[in-house]
């Protein structure tokens, strides 16, 4: 099942955000979207969604476009998880994932309580929450809650998972478990998981694919290998950085100061 934009284009007000984004996501792939604060990613992934489809262009979903499939259909295809989810304060983790089954239910259409149960516990099972049924969402710590949230987004069964900053405000540990999970949606179930990072070594450890995103379009796309460099995070963000491989093998990237010259593009950036 193939994502992809074709010449996206998105404005608000007389600001462009994103202009002319030609992009194809790999199916069953992890791919990281990556940027400076204010480059458009979180508004790339609510144009992927139809969160907001005011846009020029095109968003394809197996080459229909988006804005002409109903919202419900979508929805059974294809989840996100934006910034900043707030729920009703006395709602708890079972009614909460319980709202993501909405695709498919209507006025005239019930659902399947069957088929409905075996949703929420599977999403609940994935996410490691069965032990927090009838637990307030509001009572929840950052990294439980953020899971119960990831829970109702997968208990729409979707194919397509898409996260804006996943792990911000969680501290490491609950930063791992949600990684983790991403993880493990990928390799067990195969879903293609199209995600927004702030943390370059998640990237690193976590994605197939990175697009990075500058100055309203695309800079680079490729393998993390081949994207995340030093030189990269120099022209991209404009830091300074050290490489080293960790005792897993893997290649970390650590910040050690800004570059000059720097300071006015990330001020403008917000």
């Amino acid at each position: 099942m193939a994502l992809e934009t074709k010449n996206l284009t998105v404005k608000i007000e007389k600001h462009t955000i994103i202009k002319n984004i030609n992009l194809t996501f790999s199916e069953k792939k992890r791919t990281a979207i990556i940027g400076p604060n204010g480059a458009g990613k979180s508004t790339l992934l609510k144009a992927l969604s139809n969160l907001n489809h005011h846009y020029q262009g095109q968003v394809l979903l197996d080459g229909e476009d988006v804005r002409n499939m109903g919202r419900q259909r979508l929805a059974q295809r294809l989840a996100i998880l934006p910034q900043g989810a707030q729920a009703p304060p006395d709602v708890t983790v079972e009614a909460l994932v319980d709202f993501g089954r909405f695709p498919y239910r209507s006025w005239l259409r019930p659902g399947d309580p069957k088929a409905d149960r075996e949703a929420v516990t599977w999403a609940l099972a994935r996410t490691h929450l069965q032990g927090f049924l009838h637990r307030r969402v509001m009572a929840l710590s950052g990294g439980e809650r953020q899971r119960a949230w990831i829970a109702m987004a997968l208990a729409q069964q979707p194919e397509i998972l898409l996260l804006d900053e996943p792990t911000t405000y969680l501290d490491i540990g609950h930063q791992l478990e949600v990684m983790n999970i991403v993880e493990e949606l990928n390799r067990d179930y195969k879903m293609t998981v199209i995600m927004v990072l702030h943390d370059i070594n998640h990237a690193l450890q976590y994605a197939d694919e990175i697009v990075v995103i500058k100055n309203h379009g695309i800079f680079a796309q490729g393998t993390p290998k081949e994207i995340l460099t030093v030189d990269m995070l120099g022209e991209v963000f404009g830091v300074k950085a050290d490489i080293f491989v960790n005792s897993q093998g893997r290649s970390v990237l650590s910040p050690v100061s800004l570059v000059e010259g720097h300071e006015e593009e990330r001020e403008s950036a917000g």
